[in-house]
């Protein structure tokens, strides 16, 4: 069904508490020859989660990005103000199979990540499902498109 599109850039943001994580995220999307687009932070110093979560779920909201990758301590955060956005769904997963469903039953196109609540290595697994699993459509449809207002 619906897939992301390899071509546009995957936008990548956090705040100070997903520093490292996002950091690993990019070597590994490197690693992957994933083109993306990193929307800060770009380093440890204490910032709000709003002025990374708003540009990233703005470039999913307009098409400029495949999807969106979000990190803070606890993901809440930026999970919340990206889902301000129109046509975004941004779920907070901290497994596997979470980020797999957030996929196949949400449609989600922004994954967030409790950058506090993850071990080293998982969250690449993750995001390797997430931006390689397809949503699955049929029944799950019209609950999707309830979503938005």
């Amino acid at each position: 069904m619906d897939t992301f599109n390899q071509a546009k850039p995957i936008a990548i943001g956090c705040d100070h508490a997903g520093f490292d994580c996002k950091e690993d995220l990019i070597s590994f999307l490197e690693a992957e020859k994933m083109p993306y687009k990193d929307f800060g932070t770009f380093s440890k110093d204490s910032v709000d989660y709003p002025d990374f979560a708003h540009p990233v779920a703005t470039a999913v909201e307009n098409g400029e990005a495949s999807f969106g990758v979000l990190l803070c301590g606890s993901a809440n955060g930026v999970a919340i103000t990206a889902n301000k956005h129109q046509g975004v769904r941004a779920a907070i997963c901290w497994g596997e199979e979470l980020a797999e469903l957030a996929r196949k039953h949400n449609n989600a196109n922004i994954i967030c990540i409790p950058a506090r609540f993850v071990r080293d290595g998982d969250a690449e697994k993750m995001l390797d499902i997430f931006m390689n699993t397809a949503f699955e459509g049929g029944r799950h449809c019209s609950r999707v498109e309830k979503i938005a207002i």
